[in-house]
């Protein structure tokens, strides 16, 4: 497992704080970024999901960012109902990206940070590969992904009563491919008690990604 250390970057509405997890040995492959979910929930880069989704992407050779949006901990401004969480996801990328200029980015999301995240990461070229976890179809819209032909990762319990699997099963019928969904059976939205088989799904994605096979 590589080291850890806390960041801050500028972002549009002042500093932004973060988490950056290094590869144990050499130089990374890829570079990622983990959104949170919504912080009027108590979402925060340090939520459970986000860290084992990071840890996940570390492991298979990611040089890792999760982040705190605007408003949540150290991070300066307000929250921004998404729109302005967008911008921070993309000044993620621009400082992430002046550390490995020219690796390829994967943008991973849970919750409310998936809608954020993936919203920025399906328009933004340096960003190839995305991962949504327990995506809400019922409370946002993801038909930006129906065009997006960039390597997708959904992963979701079938348990999932603020974000209910079948709302985001009719919504990924017309998503482009390449695309896979887990579904994590029992899985609460929050997927506490399937943490091992969410790290699971991600680090066989993510593997997939740094061997070509999508």
């Amino acid at each position: 497992m590589g080291r850890s250390r806390s960041v801050t970057f500028q972002g549009p509405a002042g500093r932004i704080e973060g988490i950056l997890q290094e590869i144990e040995e050499g130089p990374p492959a890829r570079v990622a970024i983990v959104c949170h979910p919504h912080p009027h929930g108590g979402g925060t880069m340090h939520t459970k999901v986000v860290h084992r989704a990071a840890r996940a992407l570390q492991l298979s050779g990611h040089r890792v960012l999760r982040f705190n949006f605007r408003g949540v901990g150290a991070s300066e401004g307000t929250h921004a109902q998404g729109i302005g969480e967008q911008d921070d996801v993309r000044a993620a990328l621009d400082w992430l990206g002046s550390l490995h200029a020219g690796l390829p980015a994967t943008l991973a999301g849970f919750s409310f940070g998936s809608w954020v995240g993936l919203k920025v990461g399906a328009a933004d070229p340096r960003v190839d590969a995305l991962i949504g976890l327990a995506a809400p179809a019922n409370l946002f819209d993801y038909g930006f992904l129906k065009g997006c032909g960039k390597a997708k990762l959904f992963v979701h319990g079938t348990a999932d009563t603020i974000a209910p699997l079948a709302a985001f099963e009719a919504i990924f019928a017309e998503i482009a491919p390449p695309k896979r969904l887990v579904r994590i059976e029992g899985g609460s939205h929050l997927l506490a008690d399937r943490l091992d088989q969410v790290e699971a799904a991600i680090v066989d994605f993510a593997r997939g990604l740094i061997s070509g096979v999508r």
